[in-house]
C-alpha cells in the first residue's frame, strides 16, 4: 500500500512539474511577444503633403493616373518625405511603387482603382510567387529597398480582379474561366516555376510575365519600418498583402474583401518583427499565412518567418484563419497568436501548420491563446506534414514542427477538434501542448499519429473530458 501512494505521489509531482513548466514556458515567451510589439515603431513621417491632384491626377475613374502618382511620390521622397494625398473620389491607377519616407493617404469616401491590363505592370519587377523566387508582373503596389513608409487612410484599394480578368488565370471554373477560354494557365506555368527552383535556375532568368502568373495586390521585399493602417483592400489578382525579406512591419486595423482565387490576405514571409493587429478578413483563400520561401529557394535564403504577433482581428471566409506554411523552407521561430475570432462555414481549418518533406525548415515556437472559433468546416487546430504530397511527390527534407502551446480556444461547430499528422518513420512533430479547450459541434473523432511528446490536457470535446498524452 505504501508502495502504491509513494507512486501516485511521484505521478502527481511529475505530472505538476510538467504543467508548471509548460506555464513558465508560456509565460516567458509571451513576455518575448510583448517584447516584440514594445520595440516596433511606427514611420515617422515629415509633415507635408503632396495632393496626388496637383501633379495632374483625375478622379473620374476613367484618366490613368499612374504618372501623376508616381510622380508625387518620387517628388515627396527627394524633398525629404511627407504624405502623397488621395481625395476626392475615385482615381484609376497602374503599378504604384512607394518610397522611403512616404505617407500614401486615400481619404475616407476616396477610392485608388487599379487597371486589369496586365502590359500595365511591365516592366517585371523582382518578387516571389508562392514562395519560388523569379521576375513576374509589378505587384499594384510595390516597394524594394525603402524604410519609414506606410499606407494610410479609411479610403478604399480596388484591384477590379473578377471573373472578368485575372481570376481566369487561375485555371478554376469558379473563378471565371471555361474550357478553352484561355490557353495558359498559372496551373499550366506554375509547376514551369518549380522547375526553375528544383534545378537551381539563376533567378535573374526567371522571367515569369506572360506566363499567367498572377501579381499581388501589395509587395514589399528587402523592406524595413513600414506601416498598412486602416484602408480596405478589395478584389485583388492574387495575395492582398505579402511582404517580402522584410522587418518592423505593423499592419493595423485593415479590412480585406477578396473572395478570388489564392486571395489570401495577408502573408509575411521571412519576416522579421511583425505586428498585425485589429484587422478583419473575408478571403478566397488563408486570412493570415506565415511563410519563409519553398523548397530550394527558401533553404538558400534560410531567412525564417520569426517574431511575429497576431491580434484582436475577425477571421471570416478563407481556408485558415492562422496558416503557417506551406512554403516554410527557411523555418519559422516565435509566432503569437490571441484575442481572434473566427467562423465561417467557409473556413476550413482555425490555427493550421501544413508542410510537407520536400520544404524541410524547422517551426520552432508557436504560441496561441483565447480564440474565440464559431464555424469551423474541417478542423479546429490542424498539423499536417504530408501536405500536397500527392501532387509534389516524395522529398528528402523532412521538416520539423515543435513546441507548439495552444490554450482557451473554442469552438461551436467543427469535423475534427484536433488533427495532428507526422511523417511515419520521422520525429517530425513533437512537444505540442493544448490545454483548457473547449471543442463543441465535434462530429469526428481526433486524429492524432506519428508524432512525439503530446500532451492534452483540460480539454473537453462535445462536453466529455479528453486527455491524451504520448511521451515517445
Amino acid at each position: 500500500m505504501k508502495n502504491t501512494i509513494k507512486i501516485l505521489f511521484l505521478a502527481l509531482v511529475f505530472t505538476s512539474g510538467q504543467l508548471i513548466a509548460q506555464s513558465s514556458t508560456q509565460d516567458k515567451y509571451w513576455e518575448k511577444a510583448e517584447d516584440i510589439v514594445k520595440n516596433l515603431e511606427e514611420p515617422n513621417i515629415p509633415e507635408k503633403t503632396y495632393p496626388i491632384n496637383d501633379f495632374g491626377a483625375v478622379a473620374d475613374g476613367i484618366t490613368m493616373n499612374t504618372e501623376a502618382i508616381n510622380k508625387a511620390i518620387v517628388k515627396c521622397n527627394k524633398e525629404g518625405g511627407g504624405t502623397v494625398l488621395v481625395k476626392g473620389g475615385s482615381f484609376l491607377t497602374g503599378p504604384i511603387h512607394m518610397k522611403s519616407n512616404v505617407n500614401l493617404h486615400i481619404e475616407e469616401n476616396s477610392t485608388l482603382k487599379f487597371s486589369t491590363n496586365p502590359q500595365d505592370y511591365l516592366p517585371m519587377v523582382l518578387t516571389r510567387w508562392e514562395g519560388d523566387d523569379c521576375y513576374n508582373y509589378s505587384p499594384l503596389i510595390y516597394a524594394i529597398g525603402q524604410s519609414n513608409f506606410s499606407i494610410t487612410g479609411k479610403g478604399t484599394l480596388d484591384g477590379q480582379a473578377s471573373g472578368d480578368n485575372w481570376w481566369p488565370w487561375k485555371g478554376s471554373k469558379g473563378a471565371g474561366w471555361s474550357e478553352g477560354s484561355i490557353s495558359q494557365l498559372d496551373s499550366v506555368n506554375r509547376p514551369q516555376l518549380k522547375k526553375f527552383n528544383d534545378t537551381q535556375v539563376p533567378v535573374y532568368k526567371r522571367q515569369m510575365a506572360g506566363h499567367y502568373l498572377r501579381p499581388q495586390f501589395i509587395n514589399f521585399i528587402y523592406c524595413k519600418n513600414l506601416m498598412i493602417d486602416g484602408v480596405t483592400i478589395t478584389n485583388s489578382p492574387f495575395w492582398e498583402i505579402h511582404p517580402l525579406l522584410s522587418e518592423n512591419i505593423i499592419i493595423r486595423n485593415v479590412i480585406i474583401n477578396s473572395l478570388g482565387p489564392n486571395n489570401d490576405g495577408i502573408d509575411p514571409e521571412s519576416c522579421k518583427n511583425v505586428l498585425i493587429e485589429k484587422c478583419t478578413f473575408n478571403t478566397g483563400d488563408d486570412c493570415i499565412a506565415l511563410k519563409s520561401g519553398r523548397d530550394y529557394d527558401g533553404r538558400r535564403a534560410g531567412i525564417p518567418i520569426e517574431n511575429v504577433v497576431i491580434r484582436n482581428c475577425d477571421m471570416n471566409s478563407g481556408h485558415g484563419g492562422v496558416a503557417i506554411g506551406s512554403e516554410i523552407s527557411g523555418g519559422v521561430k516565435n509566432i503569437f497568436v490571441e484575442n481572434c475570432k473566427m467562423s465561417s462555414p467557409d473556413l476550413d481549418r482555425a490555427i493550421r501548420i501544413k508542410t510537407n518533406n520536400s520544404r524541410g525548415g524547422i517551426t520552432d515556437g508557436v504560441f496561441v491563446r483565447n480564440i474565440e472559433v464559431g464555424q469551423v468546416r474541417i478542423a479546429a487546430v490542424s498539423i499536417n506534414c504530408s501536405y500536397h504530397i500527392d501532387r509534389e511527390g516524395e522529398g528528402d527534407f523532412p521538416p520539423l514542427v515543435k513546441n507548439i502551446y495552444v490554450s482557451n480556444l473554442t469552438t461551436e461547430k467543427a469535423n475534427y477538434a484536433i488533427w495532428l499528422q507526422g511523417i511515419e518513420g520521422s520525429n517530425s512533430v513533437e512537444n505540442i501542448n493544448i490545454n483548457n479547450c473547449s471543442f463543441n459541434g465535434v462530429t469526428h473523432k481526433s486524429e492524432i499519429d506519428n508524432v512525439k511528446n503530446v500532451n492534452i490536457k483540460d480539454v473537453s470535446i462535445n462536453g466529455e473530458p479528453f486527455t491524451y498524452t504520448e511521451n515517445k
